[in-house]
């Protein structure tokens, strides 16, 4: 569908309210959402118009600020927002960025924060839905942002109205409405809001384009024109996505230790277009990461595999990439296949246990410990298995080199230690006779990758 114009004025009527809130479902009943909100415009106003929505539908509102702590007077901005929002009666939750803050990359620092604190809180509550205030503006500046740094179709679709992820949808409702109205809305029931002061900070790329945008108005370049052409390559993606689908669908194996196989002919005799996007997901859910690899790296692996495919050079040493270690192999069926599996490198440090624990571990599997109850306590460490505990394995447990997961993937698997060396290694099924067994149940190890390899699927804004 293609996204409609606004050319509407003045503050957003309760109608549009309920069509953008409409686009974005389905809700609940009784729905409980969650609303980030800096004290600006654009999300002060959807938490205005969001509260009437959820009160009309008998459901809840929590709106959720976040402090970077990177300047001065935040803190007393965020209690000034905390007594608008409690005139409102609506509930206001403050979370903290901590720590060390780094000295490049700072906005793309806060930002990854920010959301990581936002979905967790999310998670942790039991509430399903977050919304952001992204606007039609933000949107556009989005595209240029991408436009200079030589996006392909991906970026240049700008941002997804709707992101589904494992505990939390991410929900952008007014990216067809303009800033002005947002503004409107705010005036015409007498809300006051913060000016950020970074807005006009010039060294961040983003406030350069924001600044250049009236230039470009008056060129006939507005921010709708630009939108409707992130619209049109937001369309093409879908369909570049569902190709991709198809394409890892009927090619891949994805292995309960965390590792992919997938058959090389069959990958390849893909367009290159739809290859990469899929080596894009292989990468993010074998290697546990966030963003993908730049495309110019994403490029040189595809042209290094290729290339051993053609020479059929199983001496290759393989590569690596998003912290996945690429092969090429032969099955036990004699079916050529490229194994993706976790780098070694990077993997987390030794974390002592001593109780019962539930921990997402190295952003790719969930682990569950239990402690028998009314047993002294227990100095054991879970760590990866590693090329010595392989070793180790082999000589007790000679069995475990017929254990239908590759040897490159088994070094990187959880592993729990105690004094005597490997305890259980529940991926390969292994558990070493021991009392201390006894007193620990740890038979529980999901591949739970951050990224699945179907993708979380771009929507397009309507």
């Amino acid at each position: 569908m293609a996204l409609k114009k606004n050319n509407k004025s003045g503050p957003l009527s309760d109608t549009e309210v309920d069509g953008f809130m409409t686009t974005i479902g389905p809700f609940e009943s009784e729905p409980h959402i969650a609303v980030a909100v800096s004290g600006g415009i654009d999300s002060l106003a959807l938490t205005v118009l969001c509260k009437k929505w959820v009160d009309k539908h008998g459901g809840k509102l929590s709106a959720i600020s976040v402090d970077h702590g990177l300047r001065k007077g935040s803190d007393d901005e965020i209690k000034q927002l905390e007594e608008w929002l409690g005139a409102r009666n609506i509930e206001h939750t403050k979370l903290y960025w901590k720590g060390d803050k780094p000295q490049k990359g700072i906005q793309e620092a806060a930002r990854i924060a920010r959301y990581d604190l936002l979905e967790n809180w999310c998670w942790k509550n039991g509430v399903l839905h977050l919304l952001l205030g992204h606007q039609q503006d933000d949107q556009a500046e989005t595209f240029l942002l991408r436009l200079a740094h030589n996006s392909r179709v991906d970026g240049l679709a700008g941002m997804s109205r709707i992101v589904e992820k494992s505990h939390v949808r991410i929900l952008r409702p007014l990216l067809s409405i303009p800033k002005h109205r947002l503004r409107a809305t705010l005036k015409a029931v007498s809300q006051p809001w913060l000016e950020d002061p970074s807005n006009e900070n010039e060294k961040f790329e983003r406030i350069r384009i924001r600044k250049a945008l009236p230039t470009l108005v008056g060129l006939g370049l507005t921010s709708e024109k630009i939108c409707e052409t992130t619209d049109s390559m937001a369309q093409i993606r879908v369909s570049l996505e569902a190709e991709a689908s198809k394409l890892l669908a009927k090619s891949c194996y994805v292995g309960s230790a965390g590792y992919i196989n997938f058959n090389a002919a069959n990958f390849f005799s893909a367009p290159k277009e739809i290859l990469l996007r899929a080596l894009i997901r292989i990468l993010l859910c074998v290697g546990g990461g966030v963003y993908p690899a730049r495309l110019i790296k994403l490029e040189r692996l595809y042209e290094k595999m290729r290339a051993a495919l053609r020479d059929a050079n199983f001496t290759w040493k393989g590569a690596t990439l998003g912290g996945c270690r690429i092969l090429l192999i032969k099955s036990r069926q004699g079916a050529v296949n490229f194994l993706f599996c976790r780098e070694e490198r990077m993997l987390p440090e030794p974390l002592l246990v001593s109780g019962s624990i539930i921990i997402e571990w190295d952003k790719r599997f969930q682990l569950h410990l239990t402690k028998s109850e009314n047993k002294e306590d227990l100095k054991m460490k879970i760590e990866p298995l590693g090329q010595k505990g392989w070793k180790d394995l082999c000589k007790v447990y000679p069995s475990i080199e017929n254990v239908q997961v590759p040897v490159e993937a088994s070094i990187t698997l959880p592993t729990l230690f105690d004094d005597e060396g490997i305890l259980t290694v529940p991926n390969l099924n292994y558990n070493r006779h021991s009392s201390s067994l006894a007193n620990l149940c740890f038979t529980k190890s999901v591949f739970h990758p951050r990224q699945t390899l179907s993708g979380r699927g771009f929507t397009v804004a309507k």
